[in-house]
């Protein structure tokens, strides 16, 4: 059945790739709106970028929000290292001119889901849905569901030894949304690094990409050079990890992951600042607030990735299960 859904991002290289799979899911997915939170790279940087992801995808019809310039308390901390100067793999892609909006990101979360069922994927701090909560918990209460890629549980993080960047880079706001969450009796699905570390895109998958789709594949290889370089500087990884198209595939498609119901705690202070404490064992007594996912598989991710993407049918990618073999243990 097809849902509407939201989507809140910081345009960055993978949540590019996330918006792109997004619009390419049009049987399951109305996108209604794409809203803009400071993290891999500025707000108006991250709207720039997600007008230029939607020219590609001939879709500037879907409108584009600015939401939270900074975090609830701390200081901002960009990933611009890790993304490039522009947020977008220094492709340095044209701007969009115009398409603008007048309303905020949290006004428009407000009002529409005051219009309907509608769910959020998150793919980026939740500034702007803790300050959805701040300004209206019964807007917020109506939200059908939340999708958020951050936070980790038996991996390690990737900006500190215990803490996802996502929600290191506003812890306060990821605290805020899972509490609430927890008071309304709601599950956030986490898809956080335990599995998006193996959707790993490889040299030889770009390479496919390009011999199926020359336009697709080069505005993708475009985008992911600088991630490919800074994944070999920093972890000798032959590939890159895209974290967020994992998130709105498992929308689509729970069976894509599986996971552990557990009550979740994020912690906002001193050395493991952003951390997400996972009480998977019931010490807290508490009732459980997510589903932290801890499984997947990245054949399948990468068919569905591509035959979206591409707009070809998965059976027909029949070199995908060689290409990810071994990629992301």
């Amino acid at each position: 059945m097809k849902r509407r859904v939201m989507i809140d991002c910081d345009p960055g290289i993978d949540d590019s790739l996330a918006l792109m799979l997004a619009l390419s899911m049009e049987e399951e997915l109305e996108v209604t709106g794409i809203t803009i939170v400071c993290g891999n790279s500025p707000v108006d940087m991250g709207a720039a970028n997600a007008k230029k992801v939607l020219e590609h995808m001939g879709r500037l019809d879907i409108p584009v929000f600015k939401g939270a310039a900074r975090p609830l308390e701390r200081e901002y901390v960009d990933a611009l290292d890790t993304h490039g100067r522009d947020g977008l793999g220094e492709s340095f892609l044209p701007d969009v001119a115009g398409y603008d909006q007048d309303m905020g990101a949290v006004d428009f979360l407000e009002k529409t889901v005051k219009e309907g069922p509608c769910s959020v994927i998150a793919l980026g701090p939740m500034t702007n849905l803790a300050l959805l909560y701040q300004k209206n918990p019964a807007a917020f209460a109506q939200i059908e569901e939340i999708v958020s890629m951050g936070g980790n549980f038996r991996s390690h993080g990737n900006c500190s030894p215990v803490a996802e960047y996502n929600y290191w880079a506003d812890p306060d706001g990821a605290a805020l949304v899972y509490e609430a969450m927890a008071n309304l009796g709601k599950k956030i699905s986490m898809v956080g690094l335990d599995v998006t570390r193996k959707i790993v895109l490889t040299p030889d998958l770009l390479e496919y990409m390009k011999r199926l789709s020359p336009d697709r594949g080069k505005f993708v290889e475009k985008i992911t050079k600088f991630y490919f370089d800074f994944h070999w500087r920093q972890e000798r990884l032959i590939g890159c990890v895209i974290n967020d198209p994992l998130a709105v595939a498992y929308f689509a498609d729970r069976t894509l992951c599986e996971g552990t119901e557990a009550y979740v705690q994020v912690e906002t202070e001193g050395i493991s600042i952003g951390q997400t404490v996972v009480d998977s064992m019931g010490f807290y007594g508490k009732h459980p607030n997510a589903l932290v996912l801890t499984a997947t598989d990245p054949v399948r991710f990468f068919s569905l990735f591509f035959g979206r993407l591409l707009g070809l049918e998965e059976s027909g990618l029949d070199l995908i299960p060689a290409l990810v073999k071994e990629v992301g243990r």
